[in-house]
């Protein structure tokens, strides 16, 4: 019988974009959020050989550069089967948007895979193929809140932020990584050469550093205990007055370094952040490298109006809300 799975997107709370590596790759520092809004992966196997996705969005490839396709036919082999392998992608989330669809729609495929097979593999098999297949996978093995090293695909289970509601905008814009990327490296390039030097740090590998430093502040500094269940979405006091996790998270100024690059370019985007804030987000982002921007707000009720404003405004928005990793592990297959 066919498997269905719910295929949750990300955001990332900051990002820090470290020197270029030896291997080609960017050392990253980011927090990864998990949220609501999804596309669906339908998987059948049936006799035969082979492998086939399908898909009605002409934007995405249904041959063996889509990584459904490549994480399918990696667990076949691990897991020693044979049969015809169909995967259908429903999809809802953008393409080339920031939000780890085509990573989650591979961790998706894998795990109705096994369903479909009967056949379970090990965790680090599955952290194996994720990492192999590409830099985002390995952190919807994890869900929740999840700090990402490396090139992104070293991740770790942070203790969960509470559930917060939020806005998701979707321009019609497509953000190259690679361009992104380059533009960075073009940006930072004289800093690089002065750390390099011997001078004071300077550039990304301070960026890094600096927002090390805040994460350590941020996470440390009284959020609820989302994991105990024991204060979780209750304000904490301080300064004498409560607080929410939100201005936690603004306090600590967690930002994401692709902004500098991508909103030069795109001033749409940055425009959309004004525009989250404007309508009472208090924290908003870029998502990856984009073109997602997303606002955290206080309470549903803030995130649908200013979802609802954003709209009627011709801007393409929806509420929508952060997934602990309970509700994330719950929500893929339905269990």
């Amino acid at each position: 019988m066919p498997v269905t799975a719910h295929s949750f997107a990300k955001i990332n709370l900051g990002l820090a974009i470290g020197p270029l590596r030896p291997d080609g790759f960017h050392g990253l520092r980011t927090i990864y959020q998990t949220i609501s809004l999804s596309d669906k992966v339908k998987v059948d196997v049936q006799r035969g050989t082979g492998l086939e996705i399908r898909c009605r969005d002409a934007r995405v490839p249904c041959d063996e550069s889509n990584t459904c396709w490549r994480v399918a036919e990696r667990v076949m082999k691990a897991l020693k089967k044979r049969g015809k392998v169909i995967v259908a992608l429903e999809k809802n989330l953008p393409v080339q948007g920031g939000m780890g669809a085509a990573s989650s729609n591979a961790v998706a495929t894998m795990l109705a895979l096994e369903k479909a097979l009967g056949a379970t593999l090990e965790p680090e098999q599955r952290l194996h193929i994720a990492g192999e297949v590409g830099s985002d996978l390995p952190l919807f093995l994890v869900g929740g809140t999840v700090l990402g090293l490396g090139r992104g695909e070293e991740v770790y289970p942070l203790e969960d932020l509470p559930a917060m509601p939020l806005v998701v905008v979707t321009p019609e814009i497509g953000v190259s990584t690679p361009r992104a990327f380059a533009d960075w490296d073009t940006k930072f390039s004289a800093a690089r050469k002065r750390s390099a030097s011997g001078l004071t740090a300077s550039g990304s590998s301070a960026t890094i550093n600096m927002f090390s430093q805040r994460v350590f502040a941020w996470l440390t500094a009284g959020l609820p205990r989302a994991a105990t269940g024991s204060t979780a979405g209750v304000p904490t006091k301080r300064g004498g007055r409560a607080e929410t996790p939100l201005l936690d998270l603004v306090r600590a100024g967690i930002e994401n370094d692709f902004e500098s690059v991508v909103f030069p370019k795109h001033p749409e985007l940055r425009e959309v952040k004004r525009g989250l804030e404007r309508a009472g987000a208090q924290y908003a982002s870029l998502s990856g490298s984009g073109s997602t921007v997303y606002g955290l707000f206080e309470s549903v009720e803030q995130a649908q109006a200013a979802a609802r404003k954003l709209v009627e405004g011709g801007i393409t928005a929806c509420a929508a809300s952060t997934l602990t990793r309970q509700q994330y592990w719950r929500g893929i297959l339905g269990s």
